[in-house]
Formats: structure tokens, sequence, C-alpha cells
């Protein structure tokens, strides 16, 4: 190629392949192309994707980058990724609610997973500043309690997808303030957060049944009085129960109404027998995903059942530890689910 079908090629093609695949590019992908040359910064600068999102996960100096960046005009960003971005303090969200407010309008979707340093006034500034925000992700904050909720609602009423795992100061009153405000919510992950009681647990249940994805992990408080009212999410599709240790078959029944299931998570839930399993083969048989790991109460029954109702849909199942059924090798759980392709999720 000569000199001038190679400038030719860098004006002419160059744009137009970036101008094609960049809208399907993350942004992280779009900032190393835009180094690669002059040509491909100039056709992806105009890229709107660059501009509408923000990802900072793990980043060094990240709260002053946050500022900077968001400082420019250009940016009117709907997704911002902070998660492990350790330095990002109290301080920065405030500094950004009062020069970059205009930028945060649109927000809709905010990842502070690990971001420890932040507290209920962070979360205040973030809330005034993004009314139309509807995925917030805290995940692993033990200084964030239930004031931060209390400013979520006050602020962002369009919120549908929260993550507060392992936010252990995090109580009923927030179950309740998340049930009264946000009827449309669809995802919901409380993992570990252990001063939620089988009440306030019930309210959400109760008020939000649009819930498609919800994660009770290692609450083993709960009991069926909270697990009875799963069955009221009729769009619920993921449910994780890990270490439920007093979901007894009564509440395995409950759950088995919520007929769009596709992963349920049983791990270590010791309660549990054929009964409760059969309960949920005969009901939700579009199961995919189905982990019993731990489980002693159950038997090659169960999996007769299972095998007849969910053979065409499970990929997954997980009998580690299960000593009550004995046809546990790869051979024979093939016979009774060919599509399985996953044998072990827990170690």
């Amino acid at each position: 190629m000569t000199d001038g079908e190679d400038e030719a090629w860098n004006r002419e093609t160059v744009p137009r392949v970036l101008q094609i695949v960049g809208c399907r590019l993350s942004q992280r992908d779009l900032c190393s192309l835009l180094l690669v040359s002059r040509w491909c910064s100039r056709a992806l600068v105009s890229q709107q994707s660059l501009w509408k999102a923000l990802d900072l996960r793990e980043a060094n100096n990240a709260g002053g980058r946050l500022i900077s960046v968001l400082s420019l005009d250009r940016y009117q960003v709907k997704k911002i990724n902070l998660e492990f971005a350790r330095d990002i303090d109290d301080d920065h969200l405030l500094l950004l609610k009062s020069k970059a407010i205009g930028q945060l309008q649109n927000l809709e979707s905010l990842n502070l997973n690990g971001c420890q340093k932040i507290s209920d006034k962070g979360i205040e500034a973030v809330a005034s500043a993004c009314p139309n925000l509807r995925i917030l992700s805290i995940y692993w904050n033990v200084r964030v309690t239930d004031l931060s909720i209390k400013y979520l609602v006050m602020h962002c009423k369009r919120i549908i997808g929260l993550n507060l795992s392992g936010c252990k100061n995090i109580s009923d009153r927030s179950m309740h303030l998340i049930g009264s405000n946000y009827k449309n919510l669809e995802e919901l992950n409380v993992t570990r957060c252990i001063k939620i009681t089988d009440g306030g647990l019930q309210h959400v249940l109760l008020d939000c049944t649009a819930l498609k994805s919800l994660n009770l992990y290692a609450l083993s408080s709960l009991t069926d009085r909270a697990y009875e009212k799963v069955a009221n999410l009729a769009h619920l599709t993921f449910l994780d129960l890990c270490g439920a240790q007093n979901l007894s078959d009564h509440g395995l029944s409950c759950i088995a109404r919520c007929k769009s299931l596709a992963m349920l998570n049983l791990t270590w839930c010791v309660r549990v027998t054929d009964v409760g399993v059969i309960e949920i083969a005969d009901g939700c048989r579009s199961l995919e995903y189905l982990s019993l790991f731990g489980i002693v109460g159950v038997t090659d029954r169960c999996l007769q059942v299972l095998s007849n109702n969910c053979s065409k849909t499970i990929a997954t199942l997980d009998v580690n530890g299960c000593i009550g059924i004995k046809r546990r090798s790869r051979d024979e759980l093939l016979k009774l689910f060919p599509r399985l392709v996953c044998f072990k999720v827990h170690s």
C-alpha cells in the first residue's frame, strides 16, 4: 500500500468502520482506541457512548478524575462505575454535587461497590443530585445506615434496582421505606443485612410485587413467615436463599408458586427435604439453575421428579454433600438431566 493509499484508508475507511463498531464497544475500549491514532480519535470522539458512561472501576485517584471529567459539559452521563475505587469519599460526592450537578441530572446507574469511605452524607449528596437514578449498588459498606435509604426515597423516585449486600446497618426501617416507595422495584440484594427480620422483609414482599431478582444470601434468622410471602412475586426469576437455616418444606412450597423461577440457590437450607424440592419441581418448570449443596434430607426421589419436569431446562445442578442422593456421578446426573453443563457451584 502506497503512502497515499494508506492516508486514504486512515481518513476514509477507519472512520466508517469505527462508526459501525463504536456503538457496541465499552467505554474503556473506546478510550483505548482513542490513543491508537489521530484518525481513531477523530472518528470516536463523536460516539455518544463515550460521553454517557464513566468507568473508573479500581482506578487510582478516582475521586479527582471523576470531578475533572464531569466538569466537562460534553459529559451527560447515564452510568458511572466506581466499584472498588477506594479513594472515593463523601467529600468527592459533595464536590461533585456542587460543581457538576448539570451532568448528573440524567444519571441512571451508579456503582459504589466497595467504596467504604462513603457514608450517609455522601449518599445524600448523590440522591439529591441524581433525580433520575434507577440503579444503585453500594455493596460492602458498613457506614451506610437507614438514613441513606431515607434520602434515596426522598429524591430518587424511579429506583428499580438496589444492591445493599453487606450493608450491615440497614434494618427493617429501610425495608419499610423501600416497600412503601418503590412499587416497581425489580432487583433487591440484601445479602448479610443481618438487622433485617421477617417483618421488614414481609413489607417488601407484599408491596414490591414486580421483583424479578431477590438475594437473601446468609440471612439465617429469617423464617417461613417471610418465605411464605415470596409467593406474591409472580415475576421472580432469581432467588438466592443460601444459608436459610429456618426454611422448611412449607416455605418452599409457597416459593414454588413463582412459576417463572429460573435460578434457585438452596445451599445449606438444612431443613429442606424431598417434599419441598418436589414442590419446586412441580411448580417451577422453567428451572435452569438449582443448588441443593449440603442438604442431607434430599434423596434420589426428588431428583427423579426434577428430571421428569425440568430435564429440558436445568443446566446447572449442584448436589454435592447431599448424602441421601446416591446417583451423584456425572454420568448418572447426565442421564437424568441431559442439558447439564455445570455440576458444582460451591467448593
